[in-house]
């Protein structure tokens, strides 16, 4: 899909997003690539749940209480072998061998600052090869639990893969629900439907103009 600049920017402004939007697009591809090899360790290791545990834990418990420790990791004045050995004294004995290998790995080619990328992208593959799909459902009002239920149903038999639901309650959705699965958006709110209705209704009187647009002629030299 072609990038999209607002009109209202800068030449130097549209630069300098289009820069931004190359890099976070390289960085998301660069977790993918790291995801993929440290889910194959684990699971040549038989430790494919406990490893995506232990990287929860280590965004959980770590990255997100010591924010210090993020800028730490990040920087770009450590050599390879003092971060090494900053891992080596903070998590030797506490992480699993798998996981702080990894870890130095990402050490030494600089891309300790992509940890919560790298763990997005282990989620994704993690419930893919365990036949789930994170759903992000948004209803203008809770849900009892005989509703969560037909929509759980519903979702599994629509996408053919075990919805894991994150519900947030939105009153702005006028009715019906809107369903996110990755980038991909189902809408079936009232006011979606009305906005649809509307379009429609634009397209079609378009369509009947245009077809009967001989009707209209320019009279030309008169």
């Amino acid at each position: 899909m072609p990038l999209r600049i607002p009109k209202d920017l800068t030449p130097r402004e549209a630069a300098e997003l289009a820069a931004q939007i190359d890099t976070e697009v390289g960085a998301e591809h660069i977790a993918r690539v790291y995801a993929e090899a440290l889910l194959g360790a684990a699971e040549h290791q038989g430790v494919l749940d406990a490893i995506v545990e232990e990287f929860d834990a280590l965004v959980a418990e770590v990255l997100d209480v010591h924010p210090e420790f993020r800028v730490l990791l990040s920087a770009l004045t450590i050599s390879q072998e003092a971060m090494a050995g900053i891992l080596d004294r903070i998590f030797a004995g506490r992480a699993s061998p798998l996981l702080l290998n990894f870890l130095k790995v990402l050490g030494r080619h600089g891309r300790l600052g992509c940890l919560r990328s790298i763990l997005r992208q282990l989620h994704d593959l993690y419930d893919t090869l365990r036949g789930r799909v994170q759903v992000q459902l948004v209803t203008a009002v809770p849900l009892d639990e005989a509703q969560s239920q037909r929509i759980r149903e519903s979702l599994q038999t629509v996408l053919g893969r075990e919805p894991i639901i994150e519900h947030v309650v939105d009153p702005e959705v006028i009715g019906g629900a809107v369903v996110r699965v990755g980038d991909t958006l189902y809408d079936s709110s009232v006011a979606r439907q009305l906005e649809t209705l509307r379009q429609q209704m634009i397209d079609r009187s378009v369509h009947e103009i245009q077809s009967r647009r001989d009707r209209f002629r320019y009279p030309a030299g008169n």
